[in-house]
């Protein structure tokens, strides 16, 4: 992860909360008032985005000491200590709902995606995100993707050409999109077509594209087009793909299924900040993975 990327978000929401200050913890606590919270889950899943407690407290206070027990990726119970915070009070206070916000969010992508992974159970298929992202914060998400075991499709527009229905509408033709794209692009770039008849993959085909998405698609409708598409071209399933249905994917011979609602629509995983003589809770006999002096 881009760190100078981060804390340049994290600035901004930290500007957006706090305004000229914290109201509510700058009246209660002195400035020399120490104490210590721990980072706790309160359900089973994925964790992502633990760099965010240590990069948001260096940013809000020098003095703060954060220790991680665990790992983007690493899978927690209810009760276990994910972090403990240790410093002024009132910065500790400031920084935990930001915290939390962006922890809870990325870890339910994560861990939604690791669901997904299992519930396909096909390791020659990758699952993918895609541009579904909530604005400003698709950095976040797509590394809790890959946290979860998924893998990133392009990163935005500008890393990979992607020719939609709509392209192909304006253009006029599979076959033209994809000369005017290729003529244009590096040969470095990849040129993926989007799908939704055998003519079209036909015409993909001759085109040059070096994937084809089949685009929503039932499996065995993808059974069928795929056999039309050479060994040496990528493949894609979706849209119109669920949880519910992605295991009917598991044998059309994919290469990937990209699922938008991998970010578009995670239910955020509960965790909590909780004063150290707070409710106790197990580090699940993790060793401390880092402790950083900020």
């Amino acid at each position: 992860m881009n760190h100078i990327k981060l804390r340049s978000m994290l600035l901004s929401f930290l500007n957006e909360d706090l305004g000229e200050g914290d109201l509510t913890s700058e009246a209660i606590f002195p400035a020399d008032e120490t104490g210590a919270g721990y980072f706790i889950a309160k359900e089973a899943g994925i964790l992502a985005g633990l760099d965010i407690i240590t990069e948001t407290y260096q940013l809000l206070d020098p003095a703060i000491t954060a220790e991680l027990y665990y790992r983007d990726g690493d899978a927690v119970k209810p009760g276990d200590k994910i972090a403990k915070a240790s410093g002024p009070i009132r910065h500790l206070l400031s920084g935990e709902r930001i915290i939390l916000n962006l922890l809870q969010r990325l870890s339910g992508i994560a861990t939604l995606t690791h669901r997904c992974v299992e519930v396909l159970d096909n390791p020659t298929i990758r699952i993918a995100d895609t541009r579904k992202t909530t604005p400003g914060l698709r950095m976040l998400e797509k590394a809790a993707v890959r946290a979860g075991g998924g893998s990133n499709h392009r990163m935005g527009l500008y890393d990979a050409i992607m020719i939609k229905d709509n392209h192909i509408a304006f253009c006029g033709s599979i076959a033209e999109a994809v000369r005017r794209a290729r003529k244009q692009a590096s040969h470095m770039t990849k040129i993926e077509v989007e799908t939704e008849s055998a003519e079209q993959v036909l015409e993909a085909v001759k085109a040059g594209a070096d994937v084809i998405m089949f685009d929503n698609r039932t499996p065995e409708e993808i059974r069928t087009l795929i056999q039309l598409v050479p060994e040496h071209i990528a493949t894609e399933a979706s849209g119109g793909i669920t949880l519910d249905t992605l295991a009917s994917y598991r044998n059309t011979g994919v290469d990937s299924i990209s699922l938008g609602f991998l970010t578009h629509s995670p239910r955020a995983l509960d965790i909590s900040f909780l004063e150290e003589k707070g409710k106790p809770g197990s580090s699940g006999g993790k060793q401390i993975i880092g402790e950083v002096r900020i």
